[in-house]
């Protein structure tokens, strides 16, 4: 998949599930029940134990029905080689690092590093990215969006922390272009409860949906 249909269909899904879990088993069904609740792109996160054979499997069950599987807390270009080379469709770290915008780049796939300020942001961009992670979400919020999208308003922003079914809204009417969500997503995962996990991301995915067609 090209770069620009990957950056397309991030934007077009609304909601990225970002997954954290205890053992590769548990981040697939956590994936799986996401998936089965209509969110398109999965972020698997390598504080998961082989979070690159997790990845290799989603891109290989999924990569023909439209669903992109993109690795999470990349800390280095080393971890983003290894995630592309099993499939990775996009990288997301919790900070910018210019070595792994340029390893991305080189394949030619996004690279959405976390950034706070603007000056992190602006950074970021003039190295080549498209989409910047604003991490974490919850210190400033929407209105934090808002404030950035003064001076910057071509800015593309996926906000990940602080984003739950009470304020996703809020956040795509602010601007987001997409936005990240974890532990409100998959919190039922931790009883068991996977089917409570589609549920939820069929509430989110709606409430999502909803707010960009009324923007």
């Amino acid at each position: 998949m090209k770069k620009i249909d990957i950056l397309n269909k991030i934007a077009s899904s609304l909601v990225v599930a970002v997954i954290r879990a205890n053992s590769t088993e548990a981040a697939l069904k956590l994936s799986n029940a996401c998936i089965a609740g209509g969110i398109k792109a999965i972020e698997v996160t390598f504080t998961v134990d082989y979070a690159h054979e997790v990845i290799k499997g989603l891109h290989h069950e999924y990569k023909t029905q439209d669903v992109l599987i993109g690795a999470g807390t990349v800390l280095d270009s080393q971890t983003a080689r290894i995630a592309i080379l099993n499939g990775a469709n996009f990288i997301v770290s919790p900070a910018f690092d210019l070595e792994t915008a340029k390893l991305c780049h080189r394949y030619q796939v996004p690279y959405l590093p976390g950034c706070q300020t603007v000056t992190e942001m602006i950074k970021a961009m003039e190295a080549g990215c498209d989409i910047i992670k604003l991490f974490p979400g919850n210190l400033g919020g929407p209105s934090y969006v808002k404030a950035i999208k003064g001076p910057l308003p071509y800015i593309n922003l996926m906000p990940t922390g602080g984003v739950s079914l009470d304020n996703v809204h809020e956040w795509i009417k602010a601007g987001c272009v997409a936005v990240g969500v974890g532990g409100e997503l998959t919190k039922p995962a931790q009883k068991g409860n996977f089917e409570a996990v589609t549920e939820n991301a069929i509430a989110f995915l709606k409430a999502a949906k909803t707010a960009k067609e009324n923007q």
